[in-house]
């Protein structure tokens, strides 16, 4: 996103509670990080508004991102998300959720957790952060990789520093504030 989503996104239905309550706030919830990344391997090719428009459809064909469950997913499931017409009816996405849920399970046995492995390759630059998600997980290009980073806290970029939400998210100390100088969060998704 950019300064462009500071600016667009309050007021808005959709976009604003997510540009002011989730957008670049740290989160150790297992639930809430496989969410996220779901969210943008889906949002590929299409905007974010659609995405969140299809949120409450995601979060109930994919088992409230339970990882253990989606892990567990089989035929019979890929085909039920492939028929349901609230959700991005891609194979090749939904095959991917599914095998990442199943990635994820593996990181608890090396890191403890999702957010443990993520914390033990940060801080990195960009470049090295797609390369270490495309070795681990499926359907994650330098975009979406970006933009799940971000979303989280690890890589700055979520708000600008004159937006009000800036402190609220630096005063939670994310992931990125504790390795760079202070100064901007700079931005990156722009659509609205």
């Amino acid at each position: 996103m950019s300064a462009a989503y500071c600016l667009a996104a309050p007021g808005h239905p959709l976009h604003g509670p997510y540009h002011d309550s989730e957008y670049g706030f740290p989160s150790d919830d297992e639930s809430v990080l496989f969410e996220r990344l779901a969210l943008e391997i889906n949002q590929a090719g299409l905007s974010w508004l659609t995405v969140l428009q299809k949120r409450e459809a995601f979060r109930a064909a994919f088992a409230g991102f339970a990882v253990d469950r989606v892990a567990a997913f089989g035929d019979a499931e890929t085909a039920r998300l492939l028929g349901d017409a609230g959700i991005v009816r891609n194979r090749q996405k939904i095959q991917s959720v599914i095998a990442n849920a199943r990635r994820i399970q593996e990181l608890r046995g090396s890191h403890g957790s999702f957010k443990g492995w993520l914390d033990a390759h940060h801080p990195r630059p960009l470049d090295s952060w797609t390369r270490l998600f495309r070795q681990n997980f499926r359907f994650t290009g330098g975009l979406i990789v970006s933009e799940f980073l971000m979303s989280l806290g690890y890589l700055p970029g979520a708000h600008q520093p004159d937006c009000p939400v800036y402190p609220r998210v630096l005063a939670l100390a994310p992931p990125w504030s504790r390795d760079q100088p202070p100064g901007g969060m700079g931005g990156a998704r722009v659509e609205t």
